[in-house]
């Protein structure tokens, strides 16, 4: 059982996102293309889980599988696809167990990798909806304080809502340049 713990943002997490991507950086090598901080605690203002998520995109999405006992030696938990379909998946624990790092792996320019930024983006910049979202998070955070999948499936309308929103609103932004 998994503690649901929602905080107001912190400045440090951008500097905990720089120094564990770098570590990772190394870990998975040249086939590395790009490392994003993505999810809550890379939007400044909202309130989030303090959970550093980490996206890396990869040219070559199956060597990283020979990659995991690397990842093991930076105390990573190589869980696979873990739902997500062409994903490779880590996360880490801190010495007292609580949950400190998620690394999300994909192919290079997967569409999963423009979801999470168009999302990240869209609610750098809406501060309505990065207000409402970060209410919700609270809310739920009260209300499944002991039930992580309750917590999860009280966001997913919401997320979805939003990522309606980020696709329309990043299409009418490339259609710009």
């Amino acid at each position: 059982m998994m503690k649901v713990e929602v905080v107001p943002h912190n400045p440090n997490w951008h500097c905990a996102y720089l120094d564990e991507s770098k570590r990772v950086a190394m870990t998975l090598g040249k086939n590395v293309k790009a490392i994003y901080h993505i999810g809550c605690t890379a939007i400044p203002t909202i309130h989030a889980k303090p959970i550093i998520d980490i996206l890396i995109e990869v040219r070559k999405i199956d060597q990283v599988d020979a990659r995991n006992n690397a990842m093991k030696a930076l105390g990573y938990e190589s869980m696979g696809e873990f739902g997500i379909s062409g994903r490779r998946y880590f996360r880490k624990h801190s010495d007292v167990g609580t949950r400190t790092h998620h690394i999300h792996v994909f192919r290079m320019e997967s569409d999963q990798v423009r979801r999470h930024l168009a999302f990240r983006d869209y609610l750098r910049v809406h501060t309505e909806d990065t207000q409402q979202y970060s209410s919700l998070k609270q809310q739920l955070a009260q209300q499944y304080l002991n039930d992580i999948e309750g917590y999860m499936d009280g966001k997913n309308e919401f997320i979805r809502h939003i990522d309606q929103k980020a696709a329309a609103w990043e299409s009418r932004s490339q259609s710009k340049e």
